[in-house]
């Protein structure tokens, strides 16, 4: 008889809570993926239990090691003992067993699997606590400064985050390819078949463009999901934590992406040097300086919305400059909202004026 990991159990049709405990603050987030631009929800930046989404680093960690070449999707690792004494969600891995990189990365994103993420971290890492510091380390990486991981599993509830940062590693996460097939599957199977894995998220079954994340709940977190999505050419990431219910972070998860892909659009602003005039520079060899641009960046803004951008230079600028030097800023705008700002820097050195410039300016002058 094949074992059944199915993690649409009868658990989920429990309540979740007793009528005396507190119910779990609801948050959403929605980003576009291409500029990390978060674009609306609730409570985004509001610290909550992370709740089974903490995983998503689990996956992230090993999708880097892969990446780095210090482990294969092929690679068989050892099964440590902690693995099989791990409470919660499990594909039953015992000590000693092997088991490869690929499906052990399919038991934690579409089995929920705790033995798993530990066998991972152990070999990554050596131990689940030098793991979580990798983890705390990625996360500060990827700008994510409101969430702490305590575990690889998302079992303590002192793992927290934000519905924005989670956007963030869901970001980070759609880089790697390897994961789609993963991310996007509702069933697969490990040990020869043996073992079915049925995932949580069951728009992994028929949503349009979906490219990933990962559903998950428990009594802390309530009911969560973090969603990714293409449509024209344009990724979108929805964040749910705390819903009521699983058929509530569904629906508000897909409303999210909705909300993006019908009303935003990802521009990059028309701005060069044409915008900008020459800086009169002081006591230099040259008279004025022009301003250059850094990199410019995309901006996910509403559908028909204007873009516009305000120059910030001083009156004039003191010999010597050096190119590369920083001279002002360059800020853009959508309406009232400030999108991002860039520097302005020298295009070019001007050597401070010596006396034999400041004579022959003063012949030029005298003669015209």
């Amino acid at each position: 008889m094949k074992q059944i990991l199915i993690l649409l159990a009868a658990v989920l049709l429990l309540p979740l809570h007793t009528a005396a405990e507190e119910e779990p603050h609801y948050a959403s987030a929605l980003a576009e993926a291409q500029t990390g631009m978060l674009l609306g929800g609730t409570d985004a930046d509001v610290q909550l239990p992370a709740g089974t989404q903490t995983k998503l680093m689990t996956v992230y960690l090993t999708a880097e090691a892969i990446e780095a070449g210090t482990l294969s999707p092929d690679t068989l690792l050892t099964v440590p003992a902690a693995a099989e004494r791990y409470p919660g969600a499990t594909v039953w891995l015992r000590a000693g067993e092997k088991m490869s990189v690929r499906d052990l990365l399919k038991a934690v994103i579409t089995g929920n699997a705790n033995d798993a993420c530990i066998t991972l971290a152990h070999h990554i890492s050596g131990s689940e606590q030098a793991f979580v510091d990798d983890m705390n380390a990625a996360a500060f990486s990827l700008g994510m400064r409101q969430t702490r991981f305590a575990d690889c599993t998302g079992t303590s509830a002192e793992n927290i985050t934000t519905a924005g940062d989670l956007a963030l590693l869901c970001r980070g996460l759609l880089r790697f390819e390897i994961l789609r097939p993963m991310f996007t599957a509702y069933r697969d199977t490990l040990r020869n078949g043996e073992t079915e894995l049925v995932s949580e998220n069951r728009l992994t079954r028929d949503y349009e463009g979906l490219l990933g994340m990962k559903a998950g709940h428990g009594d802390s977190s309530g009911y969560t999901l973090t969603l990714a999505a293409e449509r024209d050419g344009m990724r979108m990431i929805a964040v749910v934590l705390g819903a009521a219910d699983t058929d509530a972070r569904f629906a508000d998860a897909k409303k999210l992406l909705k909300e993006g892909f019908s009303g935003y659009t990802v521009t990059t602003p028309d701005f060069s040097a044409e915008h900008i005039r020459p800086l009169p520079v002081r006591g230099g060899t040259a008279e004025a300086v022009l301003p250059e641009t850094g990199g410019l960046r995309s901006i996910a803004s509403p559908k028909g919305s204007r873009i516009t951008a305000v120059t910030v230079l001083p009156a004039y600028a003191e010999a010597p400059v050096r190119k590369g030097e920083r001279l002002g800023t360059a800020a853009f705008y959508c309406g009232d909202t400030l999108l991002y700002e860039i520097p302005l820097t020298a295009a070019a050195d001007v050597p401070r004026r010596g006396l034999k410039e400041t004579a022959a300016l003063l012949l030029r002058a005298l003669f015209r």
